[in-house]
């Protein structure tokens, strides 16, 4: 899985060119071997390219898959925007507390913590989300992401009467909020995708296997001609 788009799109490009390479080698061994009548290793060429179009078809969907990079999209999402909206809702709840009436102080603290500890739950899971494959395994994930949303309102909800003071903060910490819920909404989005958890699923999965079977037709079409007699000409 590459870093960056770009470091993503070069390697897509190089595996292809290698791909290019193994073509016109075949193509080219493929008059030599006719005219050398070698029916035998002909069928062994043959056998190596049909196993090859398969696994050019296959590496293509995974390098397409590759190269969108969702996940990474997502993750670097979650460190950055997603970090900076739970960054500014702790920094304004952190504000309630010396606001509050002194009687209503600990109350306050109470759902203060509790809110910033939905922030940081909805963070925590963005992460399991990203990397899961599994699609019922997501669709939990989002459902208790969305529960963990809903309770930090309830606590900013509750906060309002026990802060008279505190309009601009819980203002603040309401927008931070629902910048956290726009983020983690694309965030969900582009997990979704999983491209890159799906195209190494492939590379380590059927691709390799595709791969062993085309080193293994070469294989066989190497060690038959190695049975044939080449003698110098004068």
């Amino acid at each position: 899985m590459a870093d960056t788009d770009e470091t993503s799109k070069a390697a897509a490009e190089d595996a292809v060119k290698s791909r290019e390479q193994v073509e016109r080698d075949v193509n080219a061994l493929d008059p030599l071997l006719k005219g050398l009548g070698y029916t035998s290793d002909l069928h062994s060429l043959d056998a190596f390219k049909k196993q090859f179009a398969e696994y050019k078809k296959l590496s293509d969907e995974t390098l397409t898959l590759a190269v969108e990079n969702t996940n990474l999209k997502a993750q670097r999402l979650s460190f950055t925007t997603a970090q900076a909206a739970v960054d500014a809702f702790r920094k304004a709840l952190d504000t309630m507390p010396p606001l509050a009436r002194p009687a209503d102080r600990s109350r306050v603290q109470a759902l203060s913590a509790q809110a910033a500890a939905d922030a940081l739950t909805i963070q925590v899971i963005q992460a399991r989300h990203i990397a899961e494959s599994d699609d019922q395994a997501m669709t939990k994930m989002e459902d208790q992401m969305a529960i963990a949303d809903r309770d930090a309102r309830r606590a900013l909800a509750d906060l309002q009467p026990l802060v008279p003071k505190g309009g601009p903060a819980l203002n603040e910490a309401n927008t931070a909020l629902n910048q956290l819920k726009t983020v983690n909404d694309q965030i969900v989005q582009l997990s979704r995708r999983n491209t890159n958890v799906r195209s190494l699923a492939l590379a380590l999965g059927q691709l390799h296997a595709l791969r062993a079977k085309c080193e293994a037709a070469l294989q066989t079409l190497s060690d038959s001609l190695s049975q044939h007699e080449f003698k110098a000409t004068k």
